[in-house]
């Protein structure tokens, strides 16, 4: 890819990847259509809202590739082209991406009213959740004591 940032590829070794986001997110930083949000929901959970007005579920795609959410709307065209005097409602397909963290997993998705709602979770695996400490002695307990190993092993 070509650099568009202040900051030379070649100062940077296996950050490749990372480049290539950047370059791709400024390629499609003017991609409005169709319009979204996203919501907060909570500290782990978050809603994709996208404006799909004349979608049904059946013209819609969605799909997680290698941490990245793919959100494509194709439909066919309700009438021929010559019969609108005017058309101001755009029916164009697109497709927009997102890239999730590490450990976001989509939940589930929703149709209501022209908007689509994609839910998000931030499932942290049990060795990255945070966890309390006792405040104690510093002790390992076993199911045996050293003084029996001891003894085993003599």
């Amino acid at each position: 890819m070509t650099g568009t940032f202040a900051y030379p590829r070649s100062g940077f070794i296996g950050f490749d990847h990372i480049f290539d986001q950047l370059e791709n997110i400024h390629k499609h930083a003017k991609d409005h259509y169709p319009p979204h949000n996203v919501i907060k929901d909570s500290e782990m959970k978050y809603t994709v809202e996208m404006a799909v007005a004349g979608f049904k579920k059946e013209h819609i795609d969605i799909e997680v590739n290698d941490g990245v959410l793919h959100i494509e709307g194709k439909r066919p065209s309700r009438r021929e082209q010559d019969k609108y005097v005017h058309k101001g409602i755009s029916a164009k397909n697109w497709r927009k991406s997102f890239r999730l963290s590490e450990y976001t997993e989509v939940t589930g998705a929703d149709l209501e009213d022209g908007i689509l709602a994609v839910n998000l979770e931030v499932v942290l695996p049990k060795e990255k959740q945070p966890r309390k400490i006792n405040i104690g002695k510093n002790e390992v307990k076993n199911d045996t004591t050293s003084a029996e190993l001891l003894n085993e092993s003599a």
